[in-house]
């Protein structure tokens, strides 16, 4: 019996004496025996600059403040047009943020073969938003469409990562990631 308890013991303890911690630079503080190991310089902190406060005017007040919404259509989309810039289908593959129907909403863009191009689908959409599930490119404009091919938008490129154009049912819509 007194055996097995002294086997036992010497196991633990072999054990515990394998389970130190060896480290180089010790803890902050801590007297370090290798004389090469130097510890970082603190870095200063950033300026900050001052913080200015004033009261908002009231949006209320003056309903002409705001300038009306842009509208794609007739002149303007022609203008688009002929701004647009070139694009290829791979920079638009992945998630982008749909702006149209004064409502916001998610659109995911993948190369997989589907009715009217690629396939879209959409994520908190409403509206004409909502029924877009394909997609392609055709010449300078990227085209959203429907499940049976049925445009939806046509958007051109306007600037990196932002596409703006008007939905087939009239109004403006953009995206961008």
């Amino acid at each position: 019996m007194r055996l097995t308890y002294l086997v036992t013991a010497a196991a633990v303890l072999a054990v515990l004496s394998g389970c130190q911690r060896t480290s180089f630079g010790g803890f902050p503080g801590q007297r370090t025996t290798n004389p090469q190991v130097t510890q970082p310089q603190p870095i200063s902190p950033a300026p900050v600059g001052g913080v200015e406060a004033s009261q908002l005017p009231d949006a209320t007040s003056d309903p002409n403040q705001f300038p009306d919404a842009p509208n794609a259509s007739g002149a303007d989309a022609t203008q688009l047009a002929a701004s647009a810039q070139d694009l290829t289908k791979e920079e638009l593959i992945g998630r982008w943020t749909l702006a149209a129907d004064n409502q916001t909403c998610d659109i995911f863009l993948s190369l997989t073969k589907w009715t009217g191009g690629y396939r879209a689908a959409s994520r908190g959409c409403s509206g004409q938003s909502a029924v877009i599930s394909a997609w392609d490119v055709q010449g300078k404009q990227v085209v959203l469409a429907d499940s049976t091919g049925a445009n939806v938008a046509r958007l051109y490129k306007t600037a990196s990562e932002r596409y703006s154009g008007s939905l087939t049912s009239g109004g403006t819509v953009g995206m961008s990631r």
